[in-house]
């Protein structure tokens, strides 16, 4: 792919850039290399103050961070505003809360002392992709970078004007010169990054086929991996619940950042007792949704990112039908300018079609009908991914159930599944392994120390 902006809702080729050679990309990482030496030495106070001059700029420049991010993925401009604001709130929670979290720890053993020490690895390479643009570099950086990391940003290619922002960022923060940088490369340059002594982990969120790509990379050199792929989250409502607000919610759950979003619900499963309430709310509610430019503040739903990603999503969708599903409403591109996509309802969806095995990522709700508890969980479990739930009860056995039983690295009761950045953020199965946000996430990228020390 072409690293370059192009307007998802005209089509319009923006801007173009040219890939860094070999040797600038060299040049690079031993700029990171000999900047962790220093940084990795610099105090926390010192860390913490550059990355809240971070936040202030995230919050000051929120406006013209959001126009880009919209310019260039398509995303309503008010998510995008919310977006720039979400950044600066990590940057925060890392600059007050990062020294606590790598602590010392004292275990109490037969050593005169014995404790657990935490240390920085060192230049770590970041592949990020274009839904998020912001949020998924800023949930990375922040808590690598007060742990004493340093950062290689490798951006999706339809997005490197957000990418050049973030790195500009730092620079305006005033984090010395190398300990953030963006490398605006294609896909095909990331396994000679990897492949680099210097670069000593990589993190990764995108597709599984990116993962497998990117952790084998790392797995061949044995270095540390983070990975956060796909999903496709269920959505189980039960008859306990507040259907009114369990489909308004599941509404918003679909087509935020206009359906391209991994914990975006995907699988809506609901109770036979509710379903044909829920269905009949669910499409009418769907079939509302103003669709338009993202720049208008009364767009509810915007372009997706890509032409190709319209393709692909109606390809899914009419071999689903083809397959016995039913379509409720939408089911199509829509006929204007840009890469909109009818939001979209099915139902009767056969197990072997796509909308049952695959991530469909754009505005396509799937809805399945548990009979009861058992069935909801065993359709919701059905699925090689395990990324976040969202169940809907009343019911307090149900919750147990639906919190204990649940194959996913995130399960929220009554709430749809949202990254916070005081929570853990991660999946299992084929939505991939280790953490981001919450202490755990900083942690991910530091040198677990064990130190014994005895008495002479």
């Amino acid at each position: 792919m072409a690293i370059s902006t192009i307007n998802p809702a005209t089509g319009e080729l923006l801007k173009t850039f040219k890939p860094l050679t070999d040797s600038e990309i060299d040049h690079k990482i031993e700029r990171a290399a000999n900047a962790f030496a220093r940084y990795r030495k610099l105090p926390f106070a010192d860390r913490a103050r550059m990355m809240r001059k971070a936040a202030d700029i995230l919050e000051s420049e929120k406006d013209s961070f959001a126009r880009l991010m919209t310019t260039e993925m398509g995303k309503p401009f008010r998510s995008a505003v919310d977006e720039a604001v979400k950044c600066a709130w990590a940057c925060r929670y890392y600059a007050e809360n990062a020294e606590r979290f790598l602590a010392d720890e004292t275990v109490e053993t037969t050593a005169t002392r014995s404790y657990v020490h935490y240390q920085p690895l060192g230049p770590i390479l970041a592949v990020m992709p274009w839904n998020f643009p912001f949020w998924q570099v800023i949930r990375f950086a922040a808590p690598a970078l007060m742990a004493g990391n340093v950062g290689l940003l490798k951006h999706a290619s339809n997005v490197p004007q957000c990418a050049l922002a973030i790195e500009e960022i730092f620079r305006k923060a005033e984090f010395p010169e190398g300990v953030f940088q963006t490398l605006l490369i294609g896909s095909q340059q990331v396994d000679r990054i990897l492949n680099d002594p210097r670069v000593v982990a990589a993190t990764l969120t995108g597709s599984e086929e990116a993962g497998v790509q990117v952790g084998t990379g790392a797995a061949k050199r044995i270095k540390k991996v983070v990975l956060e792929l796909g999903g496709s989250d269920p959505f189980i409502v039960m008859p306990s619940a507040n259907l009114d607000e369990a489909v308004a919610t599941a509404v918003k759950a679909r087509i935020i950042n206009n359906g391209q979003s991994c914990i975006a619900a995907k699988r809506f499963i609901v109770a036979d007792a509710i379903a044909n309430e829920f269905e009949r709310k669910f499409v009418s509610k769907m079939e509302a949704l103003k669709v338009g430019d993202p720049f208008d503040e009364s767009t509810e739903l915007g372009p997706l990112a890509t032409l190709d990603g319209v393709t692909s999503l109606d390809a899914d969708v009419q071999k689903t039908v083809a397959a016995g599903a039913r379509i409720l409403t939408g089911g199509k591109p829509l006929k204007r300018t840009g890469n909109f996509y009818a939001p979209t309802v099915l139902t009767d969806i056969p197990e072997e079609s796509p909308a049952y095995r695959e991530e469909l990522f754009g505005p396509v709700a799937c809805i399945f009908r548990a009979k009861d508890l058992d069935d909801a969980i065993r359709i919701a479990n059905d699925s090689r991914f395990g990324l976040g739930a969202s169940a809907w009860t009343n019911d307090q056995s149900e919750r147990e159930r639906f919190i204990n039983e649940l194959e996913a690295g995130m399960v929220f009761i009554n709430k749809m599944v949202a990254s916070d950045p005081r929570l853990p953020f991660g999946g299992v199965k084929h939505s991939g392994h280790g953490r981001e946000l919450g202490p755990y996430g900083i942690r991910e990228f530091t040198n677990t120390k064990t130190v014994w020390i005895q008495a002479a």
